[in-house]
């Protein structure tokens, strides 16, 4: 993990067709915002968000970057299936003004869509992969491989629907088998799906440690009111940070190679992986700037 920038862990979606919530969305405390074109803009009004949402990369494109506060969150746009007709149209229209900070794209079903993206907004541009069939799933190993390829995530609305699940409980082998893709192909751990019930912030937070235990990392939200929720749930809390610190105060002195296992105190016993992991669970806490309660 670079210590130079804190890892991404809320996106926030707004809808394209609500220019008046762009910059409160911006200001909301997510650490990136998603402009949607797909689920949340009726057919009628993706014209008018499409406009929208190139109106805005150009002005921040010209806007002074802020020397003070928080830093600014990134911004993603989501577009509709690339290769359907409203996908075409929203590639174009990216096409013609300033790069966002990457392009999600939904109903990935094969590298061919990642081509199909790519020849449109070029390769600067990372793509994120929202795999949404079982056809996608089972594709994962071969969309994470990808070039241009840069994150992985479930849809989870929509593949539970095509396969009948029920239950946050149901994704657990489906989150399982991304997280593999995704370490498999050396791209960060996926985040994950939009929690749509946005009243049950116990539901929310319950899930979201669900996920972290199968490692994936952040998840994306539909009201600013998730946005802490989230980042309590994949920041590591006061417990985690002091296990971490005893593993590593354990390996001081010892080989630079981690060669051999090491015994704690109470008996338990590490090695190199584990090490590995309490300097990611420390660095981690540092990026977050806070031990979670």
């Amino acid at each position: 993990m670079s210590a130079a920038a804190a890892p991404i862990v809320t996106w926030l979606y707004v809808p394209g067709d609500r220019p008046d919530r762009f910059e409160k969305a911006i200001a909301a405390g997510a650490d990136a915002v998603i402009l949607d074109l797909e689920d949340a803009v009726l057919a009628g009004a993706k014209g008018a968000a499409r406009a929208n949402i190139a109106r805005f990369l150009a002005e921040r494109a010209d806007r002074e970057p802020g020397t003070t506060g928080r830093p600014a969150p990134q911004v993603h746009v989501r577009i509709n299936a690339p290769r359907g007709r409203h996908g075409g149209r929203d590639l174009d229209a990216l096409a013609g003004v300033p790069a966002p900070d990457a392009v999600r794209v939904p109903k990935v079903d094969s590298p061919d869509d990642v081509d199909a993206v790519v020849a449109h907004v070029g390769a600067a541009t990372p793509v994120h992969c929202l795999l949404e069939s079982a056809a996608g799933v089972e594709n994962a190993a071969a969309i994470a491989a990808h070039p241009r390829a840069e994150a992985l995530a479930l849809g989870e609305a929509d593949l539970g629907a095509g396969l009948g699940l029920r239950g946050d409980g149901a994704y657990g082998w489906l989150r399982s088998r991304i997280v593999l893709a995704a370490a498999a192909a050396g791209l960060p751990a996926p985040a994950m799906a939009a929690y749509v019930d946005v009243a049950d912030t116990e539901g929310l937070l319950a899930s979201c440690r669900a996920g972290r235990d199968l490692g994936m990392f952040g998840r994306t939200a539909i009201h600013p009111r998730q946005i802490p929720v989230i980042r309590r749930a994949f920041t590591p809390t006061s417990g985690d940070v002091a296990r971490a610190r005893e593993v590593v105060a354990a390996t001081e002195g010892q080989a630079a190679d981690g060669a051999g296992a090491i015994a704690l105190p109470d008996g338990r016993f590490i090695d190199a992986p584990i090490v590995a992991s309490a300097l990611r669970t420390l660095a981690l806490a540092d990026q977050l700037g806070r031990d979670a309660l």
